[in-house]
């Protein structure tokens, strides 16, 4: 019993460096110090430094703040922070019947289908949102297929609807967003480009 529970603990603590590590990275990445993500999120200077050490544990919410202010998705970090098997770097699949993370990804359930800091982001995203809501920005390039339902698509101005089937790549630096075209849900494959790919704006 001991055992499990130190392996737990250590898995836990692996996971909260791997997810401070990320937020790091990603923060280079913004050219943001420290002092400006903390004024972007509300958060303390000394609670952000404990997590990029992993030394703190964050909420949902506070982990959303750190997101948006670092143009990615709670979802996204929470990838970055599991931990692939040792054939997950050659192989990794995922099963239809995984669960949904709410709010994951643009404020809508999703489900990461890649682990880790990968070059590419995939995700499941589903909605039935029917209002614009708020538009993302950020560096990278993303790519969305249409595979249920049918979505209106918000390009910095110009809107596209799509149907099952469709798509759109944008590149990074586009604002975006999207909704529901029907009052129906929608079911999306988005693929954002990962840390690998960044690349000067």
């Amino acid at each position: 019993m001991t055992t499990t529970v130190e392996g737990a603990v250590h898995d836990e603590r692996a996971a909260s460096l791997r997810l401070g590590a990320h937020i790091r990275l990603l923060r280079h990445a913004r050219a943001m110090t420290l002092v400006q993500l903390a004024d972007a999120t509300d958060l303390s200077h000394p609670f952000l430094s404990q997590l990029e050490r992993g030394l703190a544990q964050p909420s949902l919410s506070t982990l959303r703040r750190v997101a948006v202010a670092l143009e990615t998705s709670p979802i996204e970090l929470i990838a970055a922070a599991d931990a692939p098997d040792e054939k997950a770097a050659e192989v990794e699949v995922h099963r239809s019947d995984e669960r949904l993370v709410d709010d994951g990804f643009a404020a809508a359930p999703a489900r990461t289908l890649a682990h880790g800091t990968r070059p590419m982001h995939p995700l499941e995203v589903v909605g039935e949102n029917v209002s614009a809501g708020e538009a993302y920005v950020h560096a990278e390039d993303e790519f969305v297929y249409v595979l249920a339902g049918a979505v209106r698509v918000d390009l910095a101005g110009e809107i596209q609807t799509l149907g099952r089937g469709d798509s759109v790549y944008y590149r990074g630096g586009v604002a975006h967003r999207w909704w529901s075209a029907t009052g129906e849900a929608y079911r999306l494959l988005v693929v954002k480009q990962g840390p690998s790919g960044w690349r000067s704006a």
